[in-house]
This record gives structure tokens, sequence and C-alpha cells, in this order.
């Protein structure tokens, strides 16, 4: 390391007129295989040290290592799913029951948008594995909490922790993989999140069903893989951090880092809380809302005017980059709402939740095939601008398939559109990291990469509240126009609103009425979702075409 600083200490420094999105990287020397690490300049006082190159099989393990903490962060997002009533009976909290998921992903959302700069300091390595012993411990907090405040605690940790699972991964993959080839191996990341995401209410379940420890094993049992992920990390992965004379301390954006989170926390407990665990008016989402706001106006502001800002603003400017962000934020927008609705919808008809959960599955089985599928295609062509499009019309069809569902229609229709969304949802996700990637000096990769995650993180919120908004007011308008003038309609539609339940002791006469009510809510959510989705092509129909070079240091 001596020596890269030394050689580097002899270039001339990058000045305020060097353009902000490079065209390459650092040079290789001879052209053969590295054996010494090529640098980048970075501002006036920060160095790329670009990885050496590894053998396909240290590659292989680094990443599976890596993956396999995707997988378990990925099971630990929705596992809450059909562990949290169990939980909340125990702990005899059913206000708990809304917490344990909220918990999890408001600290996994908040903590992705930095996570890229901050191991862009400390290192990969390190990042990864303080990710991991983090979710561990979250997850052992879980398994062995005796009160409801240890239960959320626990879920705090073990979100900060796979949040950062989640994201370092991907700078991991794009700090070892040269960008012709990384498009596969995102689309293998994908397969990881995918999964491990529609598997973790299906897992908890099993858990909790036949094991003696019940719940608490769910969490429990995810500790010891996760502990031999962060070994693994600790001894293989040797991405050198960027090199600066300054302090390690005086490089972390301080005030960013609070601005971004507090803004991620303040509107996700908004989002999340608003009509859901208290009404609309209630103090807490009319002040969190607003105070969100004001931090992300504070947040641009300050880090357009930062010397080392956690998410370069100016960056967002490139056309690349921000219709990438605003696809990914829309796309997740969709199917996060698919994800929500889709199986209340069938809950409707008469499916139960585990017959409801089963028909979502050909989802991750279209994200598997897309993404990796995707990532093969720009390999072999270096193309990603058409790959994008038609991936975008891939998930328009699955939604355009939603609105054709109504209480009649054959069940194989709902699992051809998750399948048509998952496979377009999966290749989007691949091809826009990757343009985001190749759009940005190999310096910025980690940076952009979180603000991508920070634009999904901020559309499944915004998609749930949408479509929640949507199908609330358009089921009650339908029930109170269909049956407002029969006695007791305002108690009786209170209770179906509330409770599916009531659907098995409807008063003569409304049962038609009342299913055709649900129905129309639902084809508004699927509507909505078709015109989100179509903005979603129009987003990335404006993304440039840039080189996907073959090598690290990008020739």
């Amino acid at each position: 390391m001596a020596g890269d600083r030394s050689r580097d200490s002899s270039r001339a420094a990058s000045s305020e007129r060097t353009p902000l999105l490079e065209a390459h990287g650092g040079a290789h020397e001879n052209g053969g295989p590295r054996e010494t690490a090529a640098v980048q300049q970075q501002g006036e006082d920060e160095r790329t040290v670009i990885a050496k190159e590894v053998s396909f099989a240290r590659l292989a393990v680094i990443m599976g290592a890596a993956w396999l903490g995707v997988i378990l962060g990925a099971i630990d997002s929705t596992i809450i799913a059909t562990l949290s009533a169990p939980i909340a009976s125990e702990f005899k909290s059913l206000s708990l029951l809304s917490w344990l998921a909220t918990a999890y992903l408001i600290s996994n959302a908040a903590c992705q948008p930095i996570s890229g700069r901050l191991t862009d300091i400390f290192g990969r390595g390190p990042g990864l594995v303080f990710s991991n012993v983090l979710f561990a411990a979250g997850n052992l907090i879980c398994g062995l909490a005796r009160d409801q405040y240890a239960m959320i605690l626990g879920r705090v940790i073990a979100g900060i922790g796979g949040g950062g699972l989640m994201s370092i991964s991907t700078f991991l993959g794009s700090d070892l993989i040269p960008l012709r080839s990384r498009g596969v191996a995102q689309g293998i990341g994908n397969v990881c999140y995918g999964s491990g995401a529609m598997l973790g209410g299906i897992f908890g379940g099993l858990i909790n069903d036949h094991t003696a420890m019940g719940w608490r094993l769910a969490f429990l049992i995810q500790v010891p893989p996760v502990l031999i992920s962060a070994v693994a990390v600790a001894l293989l992965v040797k991405v050198p951090p960027k090199q600066s004379d300054r302090s390690l301390l005086a490089r972390i954006d301080f005030v960013g880092v609070f601005l971004a989170s507090s803004f991620l926390v303040l509107l996700l407990l908004g989002l999340n809380s608003g009509g859901n665990q208290v009404p609309w008016t209630h103090p807490l989402p009319l002040t969190t809302i607003p105070l969100s706001i004001v931090t992300f106006v504070s947040f641009i502001w300050w880090e357009s005017r930062t010397r080392q800002p956690i998410i370069p603003v100016k960056l967002l400017l490139d056309r690349t980059l921000l219709a990438a962000c605003f696809c990914n934020m829309l796309c997740t927008m969709v199917v996060l709402s698919g994800l929500f609705y889709v199986p209340l919808y069938l809950q409707v008809l008469g499916d139960s939740a585990t017959g409801a959960g089963l028909k979502i599955l050909p989802s991750p089985v279209g994200v598997s095939i897309c993404s990796v599928g995707a990532g093969y295609l720009m390999k072999k062509t270096g193309r990603y601008v058409g790959l994008g499009i038609t991936s975008l019309v891939i998930l328009i069809l699955g939604v355009v398939l939603f609105t054709l569902q109504g209480k009649d229609s054959p069940l194989w229709l709902t699992g051809v559109a998750f399948f048509f969304v998952g496979g377009g949802y999966g290749a989007m996700l691949t091809i826009t990291l990757l343009a985001c990637i190749a759009a940005v000096d190999h310096s910025q990769q980690a940076v952009v990469t979180s603000a991508t995650y920070l634009a999904r993180s901020l559309g499944g919120t915004v998609g749930v509240t949408i479509g929640s908004a949507v199908y609330q007011n358009i089921l009650k308008a339908q029930l109170w126009d269909k049956f407002g003038g029969y006695p007791g309609a305002a108690e009786e539609i209170q209770r179906i609103r509330d409770d599916l339940n009531e659907l098995k002791h409807l008063p003569e006469g409304w049962h038609d009425g009342v299913i055709d009510s649900f129905m129309e809510a639902f084809r508004g959510v699927w509507l909505t979702m078709l015109a989100i989705a179509i903005g979603a092509l129009i987003c990335i129909t404006m993304m440039r075409q840039h080189t996907l070079h073959s090598t690290l240091e990008r020739r």
C-alpha cells in the first residue's frame, strides 16, 4: 500500500475542472495479469485502489459468502409475516404486530444509502463483517427476548445488519467483477434476494409449526450461518479502501449520515404508521412526514456543498443515473403493491393464507430466469438499453394480466401474471444497476449503488401506501354506494373493511355486492400499478448506452 501511495504522490491531483463522470478507470501497466493494484485519483485527497483480480474459485467462495448474507437478510425481512401473531400472543401485546415488521424495514432502509460511502472509507471486508455480526446479534436478541421491547430492539439491530448485507454484497461484486461480466453476478444476487424474500414467510411458518422451540428457533437458526459468513469474509475479502492522507473520521460526512438516516426514518415511520397503526390525522404521521421533507431538502442542500458527500447529488443530474433511480423506485412500487394486494385478493375469493402465498411463488422463478438471462445477454452483447425496455414491457404485461382478474378468473392467471412481473422486475434491477455503474467512474460505484437502494426503499413504502389509499377509498365508496341505505350499514361496512372473516357472516343479500365492491377496489389498485409501470417504461427509455468494459481497469 505504501508503494501505491508513493506512486500516486507524483501524480497531479484532480482539480475542480475534472469531469464529474469519468470515462475510464486507472491504467494497467502491462496488459496482462495484474501483480499490483491500479490506482485512480478521487478528488483532492482520496485515491481509489482497484482490487487485484482473483481466481474464479476464490471469487465464487467470496461471493457465495456474501450472497448467503443476502438470502438470510431477505428471509428476515418477510419471516415476520407468519411469526408476528404467535410472537404477539406470547408477549400479550397486539400493538407489537406492526412494529415487528416496521422496525426491521425502517432500520434496514436507513443504513443502505450510507453504507457505500462508509465502506469506501473503512473497506468492504470490515463493513460486511460488521453487518454479519450485527445481523447475528439482532436475531440472537430476538430468539432470546423475554419482553416486547427486547424483541423490537433485536429487530432494529438485525435490520441495520441486514441492510449492510444487501448493499455491500453488491459493492463487492462491483469491486471484483468487470462490468461486462457483472450482469450475471448481479442476476444471481437478485435470485438470492428474491428467493429469500418469497420464502421467508413459509420458512418462518414451518419452523414455528413443526419445532418444539417454535418461533424463537426461526431467529436463532440464522445465527450460525451468518457468523460462518463473517469468518469467510474476514479471511478472504481483501478489497482495499480508498486511500487518503486525512484521518478516517475526518472523511466521514457525519451531517450527511444524520440527515439521510433521519429522512428515511421519519418518512418510513410516517408512511408505515399512517392509516395502519394510527389514523392519518394522528400527530405521528402529521409530524414525521413534513419533517422528512424538510430533512430531505436539507440533505440535498448539504450534499451539494460538502467536500466528500455520502451520495454525490450532482451525479444524479446525469440522465442515465436519474432515469435508473426513478425506474427502480416506480418498479418497486408496482411489485410491492402486487405482493401485498394479490394475496389479499385471493383470500377475499376464499383462498387460505398459505394457498395465497403459494400462488405468488412463480415470481421468484421469473426473477431467477430473467435476472440471470439479462446478465448473460449483457455479457455477450455489451448492450443494455434495449434489454431494459424489454424488461419493462414484460413487467407491464404481467400487470395487464392483473387487470384481467375477476371473481371468476382461473387461478393460473395469477401465477402467470406474477411470473411476468417478477421476471421483468428482476431483469430491470440487474440492467439499471449495471447502467448506473457504467455511467460513472470506478471510484463512484458504491455511492451510486447506494442511490439505487435508496430509490428502492422509498418505492416499496410509497407503493404500499398509495395502493392502500386507492384500495380503502374505492372499497369504502363502493360499499356505501351499494349498502348505505341498509339498516346497521355503518357498523357492518366497518367490520367488512377491518376483518376478512366477516365475509363468512354477511347479512342475507350482501354477499355478491360485497364481493363486487372488493373486485372494484382491487381493479383500482391494478390500474394504479399499470400507470406506475408505464411511467417506469418512460424512465428506462431515457438511459444512455455506456461501454461495458471487460476488465476491472475498464479497458
